[in-house]
Order: C-alpha cells, then structure tokens, then sequence
C-alpha cells in the first residue's frame, strides 16, 4: 500500500472485496468517497477541511495512487476499468452496487473506533449517490450527495437518455429504506451540484426532491449562461477540482453549508 502523509493507511476486507483506507483526523467520522480520476490532491484538501472541523475522515482508495495530479489522461482507462469491474455499476439504471455492501462494513468499523452519535459520508461523481444507500447502515446519519453522475447516459435513443436522466443507481429498496428513516428519524440528505453540469443532470436533483420532499436539501451552483462568477458547463467537482476557497465563492458557501451540516448531526 502507498503511504500518504499526513494519513494513517489500513487494508479492509469484506466479502472478497479489499481496498486501502486512509485515515486522519480527532472527532466523529467522516466517509469521503471519491471520484473520478482519482483520489486527487484536491480530495486530500476537502479531508483536511473536514478534519480541522473536528472530524475523523475515512477515504477509501478505488482506484490509482493517493494524493496524486488530477490529470485528464487517466479518465478512460480508469473509466473502462470500472466499467468492467464487478464492484460498481456504471451504466445500470435502479440497481445498487455491490460495492455498497464493503462500504456499509466500512461504516460500522469507523463508528467502531470514533464513537459519537453516527457517521456521515460524502459520495462524488461516480459515487454521488453512494451515501444514500449507505443509509441501511444504522450507525449513517448525515449522507451527502455531490454532483452524482451515475448511472451514465450516453447510450440508447433520446427517450431513454432523458429517463435515464432521472434514474437511480439505488436500488428500489435501497431508496425505499432511506426514505422511511427520513421520514421516521428526522435525518437529511444534503445535495450539491453546479446547475448545468452535463455529466450530472439537474433531473437527478429534481428526482431526489420528488422522492424525499423536504428531507432533500439541494444547493445548486449557477452554472447557466451569462453567470457573475463565469462558470460553465465543464464545471463538476464543487468540493475539490473546481472548488475555490476565495471569500464570496459560491463553492466556498457549499463548503460552510456543508461543515455547519456535519457539525449539526455529529458533534
């Protein structure tokens, strides 16, 4: 296993499905899922972040080195890996990945070690959504969902990219579970997203609200046309690649609205 400062590294097994983790921080835990390409610099920042909030972050390594240069070249290849590989599901449409199962595992050990009142998470990208799946683990009390771009539509006539647009990568179950513990237990999902982002469409988030109600709280970045902060439909990664820190930046209200969610329901 490659080393990164800062983090302490540990391998995790469960159900014939292995990765390394990467730990760091005092406090509550934290999952941080991350996206493509990679566990990238900027995904080691928003574990800081979290971690000078007073959190214990979790980053479990799918694919590449640590801490590496987001470099647009690994894309396809770590793309065709995945969608190959028997962990997650790129392009099926309702269905949860199996990759789940070690992620609930994966949640029950940190909450093992930090204690606290529960666990929360953050899935990106290709993990967008994994948080709320993640809610069938009891100890899962404050999931995050960030630019969630599976499944994938680029394939089939027009009709069905517009459904698939508005599909899941959760299983009917899966979303059934989650939606009764909102309802039941008063938990939230948050959700962050730029308003035009092509590889996550808007009629995910429109789907989730119709879904969840109230217990779905989105922020959606103006990413649309003639936009003050000039942001464009290449933008993607609110909390790392296209996040800024700077006073007045838009990502810069997701990451205090984001840190103020976490310090509600875990500390």
């Amino acid at each position: 296993m490659k080393t990164l400062p800062g983090f302490q590294c540990f391998s995790f097994e469960h159900n014939d499905i292995e990765h390394p983790v990467y730990v760091a921080g005092k406090g509550p835990a934290i999952l941080i899922m991350h996206e493509l390409p990679g566990m990238v610099e900027e995904t080691v920042a928003l574990a800081h972040r979290l971690q000078d909030a007073g959190f214990t972050t979790y980053m479990p390594l799918f694919f590449g080195p640590p801490g590496k240069k987001a470099t647009y070249s690994s894309l396809l290849p770590y793309t065709i890996r995945l969608c190959i590989s028997r962990e997650f599901y790129m392009l099926k449409r309702n269905k949860t990945s199996p990759i789940l199962d070690w992620l609930r595992a994966l949640c029950r050990r940190a909450h093992g070690e930090c204690g606290g009142k529960g666990v929360g998470a953050i899935g990106m990208c290709l993990t967008g959504s994994y948080s709320i799946p993640l809610m069938l683990e009891p100890s899962m009390i404050a999931p995050v969902v960030s630019q969630p771009s599976l499944p994938g539509c680029i394939m089939g006539s027009r009709k069905s990219r517009l459904e698939c647009k508005r599909s899941l990568d959760i299983s009917p179950e899966d979303l059934e579970h989650a939606k009764s513990r909102c309802a039941t237990e008063g938990l939230e999902i948050r959700g962050f997203k730029f308003s035009h982002d092509l590889i996550a469409p808007q009629e995910r988030f429109q789907r989730l609200q119709e879904e969840f109600g109230e217990s779905f709280v989105p922020f959606v970045i103006d990413s649309g046309p003639g936009n003050k902060h000039g942001y464009g439909k290449a933008e993607h990664a609110v909390f790392t690649i296209h996040y800024s820190d700077e006073p007045g930046s838009p990502t810069r209200e997701a990451m205090d609205r984001l840190l103020d969610f976490y310090t509600g329901r875990l500390l």
